[in-house]
């Protein structure tokens, strides 16, 4: 039978399947679960910076819920729910001391110092790895893309300096060259790359008329920018690359690997599946690899990348769309 292991961000994975960071990840019988299913690493929720932030608001109007106190009041003492981080942190090191697989943090925040404060704090938690989640969305027309690349290149440079553990950076698909973004801060020591992140985008309630939240599953297909991009940096950086974004099933996860990517994140197919998708993808993987005579992970990852294929190949260049639109009567056939 195939090996399947990988490395990921320096660690040994025994298979290229982790589970990405999710509300999934509260329900530790689910993490343990997916453990048992085969699961080689689980990403836990993210600690957001302004989840802190309201919680210490909603701590201080507690704490000043009884500032004009009377004799006929029966208690002054504020029922206190939110403590900043906390009860994350407590909650990730009891899921990284209760399951025996790679337990990666991840991180969103705001601010730089409070980037590398709480990567700190996470590090001491026991976990083998931080993913940090570089989510900018532009609020005004002044800050230019360089000033946004500069604050986050210094970020990754400080918390690599700061703590021990591997790091990763989750990046969009969204910077003016998102290839040369990457080139940058693998020059900085981050260790691996997940691409890309999964945004929640407004939506409207036109009967209504108001904003209504929305859950924002991936659907099947939405790996190919991240097969684009793995395909591209594959052994033109030092750092893994981990694929997200629409992985449903094996067959995407054979994909991603032949265009270089070490690993892939799940999570839509596992809410939309159930976590027995882990062992069907697994079979799926392994089931491809005995056919193609493939006995490890590394005899076949990047073998579709751009370095890999012929210089003229168009796969990875702006001339496939081109090429695309010449051969369309073949793809769709003759409408006349």
């Amino acid at each position: 039978m195939a090996n399947l292991k990988t490395k990921y961000m320096g660690i040994e994975l025994d298979n290229p399947i982790i589970l990405g960071a999710s509300s999934m990840s509260k329900d530790l019988d689910k993490l343990k679960k997916a453990e048992e299913l085969g699961i080689a690493a689980i990403v836990y929720r993210s600690l957001f910076e302004e989840q802190v932030q309201l919680e210490r608001l909603q701590l201080g109007e507690k704490l000043t819920e009884f500032n004009d106190i009377n004799a006929e009041m029966l208690t002054i003492h504020p029922k206190i729910l939110f403590a900043g981080p906390d009860e994350h942190l407590f909650n990730l090191r009891k899921t990284k001391e209760s399951l025996s697989i790679p337990v990666i943090a991840s991180l969103n925040a705001v601010n730089s110092d409070t980037w590398i404060k709480y990567a700190k704090l996470i590090s001491e938690t026991g976990v083998d790895g931080i993913e940090l989640n570089f989510y900018h969305i532009p609020s005004d027309f002044i800050k230019d893309a360089k000033e946004i690349e500069d604050e986050q290149a210094k970020i990754v440079e400080t918390i690599k300096k700061d703590i021990s553990i591997p790091i990763s950076v989750k990046l969009s698909p969204d910077y003016s060259n998102i290839l040369n973004f990457i080139k940058r801060l693998d020059q900085t020591g981050t260790d691996a790359f997940v691409l890309f992140n999964s945004f929640f985008q407004p939506d409207i309630d036109i009967v209504k008329e108001q904003h209504i939240k929305s859950f924002n599953f991936s659907n099947e297909g939405d790996y190919k920018e991240s097969l684009r991009y793995s395909g591209l940096i594959f052994e033109n950086i030092k750092a893994d690359v981990c694929s997200s974004l629409g992985i449903f099933t094996g067959a995407d996860v054979i994909k991603l690997i032949l265009s270089g990517s070490s690993c892939v994140q799940g999570v839509s197919t596992f809410y939309k599946n159930g976590l027995e998708q882990i062992t069907k993808i697994k079979t799926e993987l392994l089931d491809w690899m005995d056919a193609h005579h493939y006995n490890s992970i590394d005899e076949f990852r990047g073998k579709l990348s751009k370095n890999k294929l012929d210089a003229n190949s168009f796969a990875y260049k702006r001339t496939q769309y081109v090429d695309l639109l010449m051969d369309s009567d073949d793809i769709f056939g003759d409408t006349k």
